[in-house]
């Protein structure tokens, strides 16, 4: 039931996959950014406001642990908080020397799936994320290497390669539009969300009381400053509702998702291998993805808002009507104003109509049929299409009808084709007649006598 479940998120967030447009909406930012690679749509219409060689696969870091705990809850999302995993020596050793975050488990303790997932996505935990492989794959981090790479592939992953767990090595590597599509798809379960936006978590409620007593819990501080209204000091957003960051050598990455409170406009957000040399805060450590982050979701908030782009009740297009006298033609207003993300300060005039219509319609027309579609471009970017419908009722006068269904026929190539074969007939006929009437006539003459 749950893979079935699981399948079906897939090929439903795949559906909104396909729906994406392919290039980036409106304008340029007045800055550059010095993240390799960046990508941000608006998940309410699916509309790119911004990318950045979103094709380009680079080193995923610790965004690698998203896809690791999208594995574990489709495998275990109802028995979080009843099975228990352990440190075993193979992952410690494993990741012994390797500098990556932890949440200083000692083997022999053992901690619900649960506690480990926030371990790995709170304080980006790597033992914790290792100790998740290992329990969903049954042992073989392999076998759970290899779950990775296809759960990413069946997501419409076209640039996403994970070689471990947690991001260790370089060789984990995504795209912008990748990672963005990791992460829109994790979203999906609310139980990851919930852990993605929280800022700490108590690992002391599932260790060995021998280590750990409830009057002293072990606090693990998400590494998500710019959620953390306490401690994220100039990184620190309040659209800001969650997500991941990712850091390896000297650069980092950071995916999350972000609100307008005031008008609910919403945007995921991806940054990837933004230099520490960026960043001009020091407080408490360089986090460059976030403070680039920042400066990309200050100006979409700032430019960009959710309006229509079109009026209902504006003609905008007519068609010639045949068989009515009641009009010529008949005008086409748009079923729907199509809210879409538009540039501030601007009207659905930015927009570039294509419109498909006929060349005529005939009487009789509904108030209310469709006629034709416009299509809506920003930017050479198509942003909808709208069916146009007619404005009003037109019979269709019978007589004009009449007349031109015969008009028609005689002018079809249906009875060209009766008229010549007619002709022909008749000339036929005719050279026929006078064919045999000059055999008549010979057969009619006297004989000579012979002698």
């Amino acid at each position: 039931m749950k893979k079935f479940i699981a399948l079906l998120l897939a090929l439903v967030f795949m559906a909104a996959i396909f729906a994406l447009p392919a290039g980036a909406v409106g304008f340029e930012p007045p800055f550059e950014i010095s993240g390799k690679a960046a990508y941000i749509v608006n998940t309410d219409t699916n509309i790119i406001v911004y990318e950045k060689n979103s094709e380009e696969s680079l080193p995923a870091a610790s965004l690698t642990k998203i896809m690791t705990c999208i594995l574990l809850v489709e495998q275990y999302e109802d028995q979080l908080d009843t099975v228990t995993a352990e440190l075993t020596a193979s992952i410690r050793d494993s990741l012994y020397g390797q500098g990556m975050a932890s949440a200083d488990i000692l083997m022999g303790e053992p901690h619900t799936l649960r506690s480990l997932m926030y371990a790995a996505l709170v304080p980006s935990a790597a033992d914790a994320a290792m100790i998740i492989a290992n329990t969903v794959s049954g042992g073989s981090i392999d076998n759970f290497v290899y779950m990775m790479n296809s759960k990413a592939k069946e997501i419409g992953c076209s640039g996403t390669t994970f070689v471990d767990p947690v991001g260790m090595s370089l060789e984990n590597v995504t795209t912008a539009r990748d990672m963005y599509l990791i992460l829109r798809y994790a979203l999906s379960f609310d139980t990851l969300k919930e852990a993605m936006s929280t800022l700490k978590w108590d690992m002391g409620q599932d260790y060995m009381p021998s280590r750990y007593s409830s009057s002293s819990p072990y606090m693990l501080y998400s590494t998500n400053k710019m959620h953390d209204k306490d401690l994220g000091a100039e990184y620190y957003r309040d659209y800001n509702q969650g997500g991941k960051t990712g850091t390896l050598e000297d650069w980092q990455n950071f995916a999350g998702w972000h609100t307008n409170t005031d008008t609910g406009e919403s945007y995921i957000s991806v940054v990837l291998n933004s230099p520490n040399s960026i960043d001009p805060y020091e407080y408490p450590t360089k986090r460059p993805a976030l403070y680039e982050t920042g400066l990309l979701m200050d100006w979409v908030f700032e430019s960009f808002a959710i309006q229509p782009a079109m009026q209902v009740g504006e003609p905008l297009a007519e068609v010639k009507v045949k068989y009515s006298t009641d009009a010529d033609t008949v005008m086409l207003y748009p079923a729907d104003d199509m809210m879409t993300i538009l540039p501030k300060n601007t009207d659905e005039s930015v927009t570039q109509k294509t419109f498909d219509l006929p060349e005529y319609v005939t009487a009789p027309v509904k108030k209310g049929d469709v006629i034709g579609t416009v299509t809506l471009s920003l930017s050479g970017q198509t942003i909808g299409v709208v069916e146009l419908t007619a404005d009003r009722d037109l019979d269709r006068n019978m007589l004009l009808f009449t007349l031109s269904k015969i008009g028609e026929f005689f002018g079809g190539l249906y009875f060209k084709v009766l008229l010549c074969v007619s002709a022909v007939t008749a000339v036929a006929y005719v050279i026929l007649y006078y064919r045999q009437q000059a055999t008549r006539k010979t057969n009619r003459r006297p004989r000579r006598p012979s002698l």
